[in-house]
């Protein structure tokens, strides 16, 4: 029998439909790769091994029965952001020592009911800030891609690292992550798998540990567009407990691949030619212009003006909401707290202990800018620009452009503690280039692999669409896929 651990999401679905194999072997084969690889990756900052099989268990009489879900018996990681009852939720902060929630997050409420299991909590950036997963409480991710010839270790991206790194491992078939700037798709294109961040509303926020609530959206990395596809219609849902979900169908995304995309019009935006940008991150988006152009696709030159702004933007408008947002985390209730000689110190004294250096440094810009006397200059300027860089896609999509073709990232995955990363946190925000304008849009975009670095290391092309067109995202990155083909790592684990 083939390694369980390789088979697609879609392909264990049908063998777990006719009764080939058993969610309880899919399930133990998984735990045993991540029993012996997870001390190699990092990934795992948590392995729900009971509850994996207990849930296994559960789906093998679902399918026994004939009452499988559409998920039935497949494992998943999940984003340490995700609420998941009695089961570790700390985002990989230390300020969240200890805290197992009550409750579950609807996105994984969902997949639960339709059968997937789990088996545990994946490692990603303190309050999932970060493009490298190097700002855990629990330490950096590694890369399971290493250049050709080197044993060098690099970072998976962030700050959904650990659900990138497990997917790409064979640790998983599939995970849950977030995108607040980028964190679904850096990470993705980094590791050579398909991660989509769908247009904000698509999926409930209730339940996920809050960084920056009108950027923030959940959806899934997994090994290839299908079963991305697969993963988004259970996860998607309307939410009464959200009210910024949005109460519309939630269509069948798998049924759009495969579909033409014959006179579908392609807008390649000018301002995305980034100065020092290399030149093997434009080839290949040459090469995805190419192969659209021969699937019948119409490319058209497009202008977005004002994503010279969206970097700077962003980074004025996250940390206000993340000092906001991260305000609740004192001592008091719940999580790690530092006694003092009175509340304040021991406020102080939580929160100091408590959070990582980024963490405190994006806290401190966000006070900054929210602080009177700064307000109109800073956070109410970002706020108006945000609505610039909407209407720059508004206008593209008005025009008739269908979709928007993009790199993924400026360039592959960069070494763990990369000195000039390192000392210079404006370098690391740069990762997010690409990336953050389709956060400030409340816009859909997926990012595939479409190739490889000189060194060996996976490139991605990212897909912007229009709200709420997901499916054409899906049917225009399978037609990429089925071009490029699929990119695993060479196994040194």
């Amino acid at each position: 029998m083939t390694d369980l651990t390789r088979l697609t999401i879609s392909q264990a679905r049908e063998k777990l439909r006719a009764g080939e194999i058993s969610a309880v072997e899919l399930t133990d084969a998984y735990l045993a790769a991540i029993d012996a690889a997870n001390d190699k990756f990092n990934a795992y900052v948590a392995v729900t091994h009971d509850k994996a099989r207990d849930m296994a268990r559960a789906s093998d009489a679902r399918l026994a029965a004939g009452q499988g879900g559409a998920l039935e018996g497949i494992p998943l990681g999940v984003k340490d952001l995700f609420a998941t009852e009695g089961v570790h939720t700390q985002a990989c902060s230390h300020v969240l020592d200890g805290f197992r929630p009550r409750y579950e997050s609807t996105v994984t409420s969902n997949l639960w009911a339709d059968g997937a299991v789990m088996l545990g909590k994946l490692n990603m950036d303190e309050f999932a800030m970060g493009s490298s997963n190097e700002t855990s409480w629990y330490g950096p991710v590694k890369n399971p891609w290493r250049a050709t010839g080197s044993n060098a270790d690099r970072v998976p991206g962030g700050s959904s690292g650990g659900s990138a790194a497990a997917v790409a491992a064979f640790l998983c078939a599939g995970a849950t992550a977030t995108d607040t700037g980028g964190s679904i798709r850096q990470p993705a294109a980094f590791t050579g798998t398909v991660g989509i961040k769908p247009s904000y509303g698509r999926c409930s926020r209730w339940g996920i540990i809050a960084y920056a609530s009108s950027l923030d959206q959940a959806g899934p990395i997994a090994r290839d567009v299908r079963d991305a596809a697969i993963l988004l219609k259970s996860m998607a849902s309307v939410d009464e407990k959200d009210t910024t979900s949005v109460d519309r169908p939630v269509p069948d995304y798998e049924a759009a691949l495969g579909q033409s995309v014959k006179g579908l019009k392609v807008g390649i935006p000018k301002e995305y030619r980034v100065e020092g940008m290399p030149q093997e991150v434009e080839a290949l988006w040459q090469q995805g212009i190419a192969w659209l152009k021969e699937a019948g696709a119409e490319i058209v030159d497009i202008s977005l003006p004002h994503t010279g702004y969206a970097l700077p933007t962003y980074y004025i408008i996250s940390p206000a909401e993340a000092s906001s947002n991260l305000a609740r985390y004192d001592g008091v209730r719940y999580g790690l707290r530092v006694p003092g000689k009175d509340i304040v110190e021991m406020y102080e004294s939580t929160r100091a202990a408590g959070f990582g250096d980024e963490v405190k440094r994006r806290i401190m810009i966000g006070t900054y800018v929210l602080s009177a006397g700064y307000y109109d200059a800073y956070y109410l300027k970002a706020q108006k620009v945000r609505t610039l860089i909407k209407k720059d896609f508004d206008d593209a999509f008005a025009a008739g452009v269908d979709v928007i073709l993009t790199p993924a990232t400026p360039s592959a995955a960069f070494g763990i503690a990369d000195k000039e990363m390192a000392s210079d946190p404006v370098k690391m925000y740069l990762n997010d280039i690409f990336t953050v304008t389709v956060n400030m849009a409340g816009l859909p975009g997926i990012s595939v692999p479409a190739g490889l670095d000189g060194q060996g290391l996976p490139l991605g092309l990212q897909l912007i669409g229009r709200p709420f067109d997901e499916e054409t995202l899906f049917r225009t990155a399978h037609v990429i896929e089925q071009a490029a083909g699929t990119f695993q790592p060479q196994k040194w684990w």
